[in-house]
């Protein structure tokens, strides 16, 4: 079977930490064979280091679109060229893997979604969580009804210090949005997909910029000082999400929060049979999954034990970035759908911008 060709469009932070590795990682079905990034250097870079001999090196995307070769390519530039690069990416005939979030506004988000329609092409959203062993674990209980009917749940992406130092994380021009587009979509998609609801009725939220402008509270950030004078995205948010059943979910973002317990990608459930919890994130030592049910005429608690694990699609177990490549090049190769689905990720950018759109005009937004 001949290997995928696949193209790279950012050769940044997040191509570095997951895309190159978790593509190396399934090397017997892919090959890098193209590299763009607007600064040469690191295109180069990542070219000697992930590609294949000879692999092509560009500054425009359009430049590697136009690559024969080329018939994946995965979009990992600041949130408000997704949608540009994304649509010319299925205008050239190619697969698309984009980085969460979808997009940065609903309006380009859905722009994407046609463009996908129309393509015939096969897309998804880097939403890798799913694929953490506890996540699978859950996902599994809720499909097998053993939550019951779930009608509440909590959307955890706090952090009590936490703000990224690095890249264009706090430029709101490139990035639209701070700790709630950046880890609050993580947690919510987590949340939706374990409770298998996506039809929204309504969202309330409020939005917060209290301490990424002061600089006493940098303090015991963890990755250093951040400059108050460039930090132009939120710090936190929360939002309160009603679907159309009348199920509900709290939504909670921060990249910098005086709270005691940082919980990351993370989510509450609770159901009629039973509730679980998915503790991970900066006060966590190790990931946990708790189930909490009445048993014997007693509550009881479940931890999920740390021995074994997950095997997805072409088997094999691993970090989760690597099980969602692979599944996602083993749906390209198949013709399958993906685990992420375009629609999923959608609704994702949908709530997340009523959130920002409730508390920019002080109302409740109605779906």
């Amino acid at each position: 079977m001949a290997k995928l060709k696949i193209g790279i469009v950012g050769c940044g932070g997040i191509a570095n930490q997951k895309h190159f590795p978790a593509l190396k990682e399934n090397s017997d079905l892919c090959e890098m064979v193209a590299f763009c990034d607007i600064i040469e250097e690191r295109a180069q870079k990542a070219a000697e280091e992930f590609g294949v001999e000879n692999a092509k090196v560009y500054t425009d995307y359009r430049d590697l679109l136009a690559n024969p070769e080329v018939q994946v390519v995965h979009v990992c530039t600041p949130n408000v060229s997704h949608s540009e690069i994304t649509i010319a990416a299925f205008e050239a005939g190619k697969h698309v893997y984009c980085e969460k979030p979808m997009s940065h506004s609903v309006e380009e988000a859905e722009k994407m979604v046609e463009a996908w329609k129309a393509s015939g092409m096969n897309f998804t959203v880097g939403y890798q969580n799913r694929f953490r062993e506890e996540v699978q674990n859950l996902h599994a209980a809720c499909e097998k009804g053993d939550l019951g009917d779930i009608y509440y749940g909590k959307a955890h992406a706090v952090r009590r210090r936490g703000v990224p130092t690095w890249g264009v994380f706090p430029n709101k021009a490139l990035q639209g949005g701070g700790p709630l587009i950046d880890i609050g979509t993580h947690a919510l998609d987590i949340t939706l997909w374990c409770m298998n609801n996506y039809d929204v009725d309504s969202v309330s939220g409020s939005v917060f910029y209290k301490l990424g402008s002061l600089e006493q509270a940098t303090e015991g950030n963890l990755f250093g000082p951040w400059d108050p004078e460039t930090f132009e995205v939120e710090d936190s948010a929360v939002g309160f999400i009603k679907m159309k059943n009348g199920a509900t979910i709290a939504l909670e973002a921060s990249w910098a929060l005086n709270i005691l317990e940082s919980r990351e990608a993370s989510t509450t459930l609770c159901g009629t049979l039973a509730g679980a919890e998915i503790r991970s994130g900066m006060s966590h030592s190790k990931n946990e999954l708790i189930y909490n049910r009445g048993r014997n005429g007693q509550l009881m608690e479940e931890v999920l034990s740390p021995v074994g694990g997950v095997a997805y699609f072409g088997g094999g177990g691993g970090a989760e970035g690597t099980l969602d490549c692979r599944q996602w090049l083993e749906a390209v190769e198949n013709q399958t759908s993906p685990l992420v689905k375009p629609e999923e990720a959608l609704t994702v950018t949908k709530i997340l911008d009523a959130i920002y759109r409730s508390a920019r005009e002080n109302r409740e937004i109605r779906f």
